[in-house]
């Protein structure tokens, strides 16, 4: 009777651990967001979503386009007068002054920092020569990058009906923006001193969290707190955005970890020479192979990675270096996903005077696929 008990513990346990193995599902972090993304920059994966397609009010996150539109349009260096319209823009200011001069450089770290609407103004006058010609150059840019639940109608984020954007969209400005230097700098820069005055950026990651890089807060009553956010470690970079999230911080904090925890970013292939492939009447008994390029790719940390390198066992002179040897092909968790060509690293003449017999080279052939042979590369013939 024990025996048959312990028999029936047994089976039950065993079948609530293959029940949880089969069935587990991926545990995302939990966030007080109303909307939330998590995005891996270089290739636009999407690593998380919650509700990412939802049109919101964004406040200043609106800037970050702003700030690209800007740098794509105009030089740091060039100076921008300041008229009083600029500085009567309400909400959030870097305190400009009426008949003065700023460059645009300086506008463009008072807008990133200071979330400053007169810097906002003067910018989108300076570039589009008024605010609704700057609204229309931020929609074509936002159409150049295919953003379907985005429009524009001013520079700095103030609530309006026809002003809107979705938590992707934003996510996807963030990414090409980053591609830029100047803006990368700018929108990672702490603290500036300009004219007297200190503009510590709004952004509490950037002292907070390892790896951050920025980018942009925003926050009306209507709005709620919005945040953007990019953060690299170990080549990983990712973009976070949360609307209306009264918890931003802890919220772009815990989902970066989770991020940074579970993916990783980076280059497959081996460097340098694979193998090494035998030349039949060459100038050379071998040549050297290798992959003719890095090959990124965005790997979860749990997944299998295989490569199997589809390369021949033997090739005849003239062999040139450059040349197409072969193939490799990546496989993660048994299905291929990516290919990426093998070259020749040396090329070898045809030998001086060598003039082999097909049954020659035939029986060459055999004599140095033997020797050569069986590697601990896997190649397919």
């Amino acid at each position: 009777m024990k025996k048959l008990l312990l028999s029936i513990i047994l089976a039950i346990t065993a079948c609530i651990c293959f029940s949880s193995f089969a069935f587990a599902e991926t545990v995302y972090p939990s966030n007080s967001a109303k909307s939330a993304i998590l995005l891996h920059s270089d290739t636009d994966s999407v690593l998380f979503e919650e509700n990412a397609d939802e049109r919101m009010l964004i406040a200043s996150t609106t800037k970050m386009l702003t700030a690209l539109v800007v740098l794509e349009n105009s030089e740091l260096d060039e100076y921008v007068e300041i008229k009083s319209e600029y500085c009567a823009i309400e909400g959030s200011s870097m305190y400009l002054m009426p008949g003065t001069s700023c460059t645009v450089g300086d506008l463009l770290h008072g807008l990133m920092l200071a979330s400053g609407n007169d810097a906002a103004a003067a910018l989108a006058c300076h570039v589009g020569g008024s605010i609704e010609g700057f609204a229309d150059m931020m929609n074509e840019r936002a159409g150049e990058l295919r953003l379907e639940n985005s429009h524009f109608v001013n520079p700095h984020g103030l609530d309006a009906p026809e002003h809107y954007s979705t938590a992707r969209d934003l996510a996807i400005i963030a990414s090409e923006a980053m591609k830029n230097e100047r803006f990368e700098a700018i929108a990672s820069t702490r603290s500036i001193t300009m004219n007297g005055l200190t503009f510590i950026n709004h952004n509490k990651l950037l002292w907070n969290y390892e790896g951050a890089l920025g980018i942009k807060t925003g926050y009306t009553m209507a709005a709620g707190r919005s945040l953007v956010s990019c953060a690299e470690r170990d080549g990983l970079r990712l973009i976070c955005v949360t609307l209306s999230d009264p918890d931003d911080w802890s919220d772009h904090a815990a989902l970066f970890d989770w991020g940074f925890e579970n993916y990783r970013y980076e280059n497959v292939l081996p460097d340098g020479e694979l193998a090494r492939i035998p030349v039949i009447s060459g100038s050379m008994e071998s040549v050297g192979v290798a992959a003719e390029r890095e090959l990124p790719l965005l790997i979860k940390t749990t997944d299998n990675v295989e490569i199997l390198y589809e390369l021949p066992r033997f090739a005849y002179a003239a062999v040139s270096a450059g040349e197409r040897a072969g193939v490799a092909v990546v496989q993660i968790n048994g299905e291929a996903i990516a290919r990426a060509k093998i070259i020749y690293t040396q090329s070898a003449d045809i030998r001086d005077g060598m003039r082999l017999s097909a049954f020659e080279k035939l029986k060459r052939a055999w004599d140095l696929a033997n020797r050569y042979g069986g590697t601990k590369y896997g190649y397919y013939f």
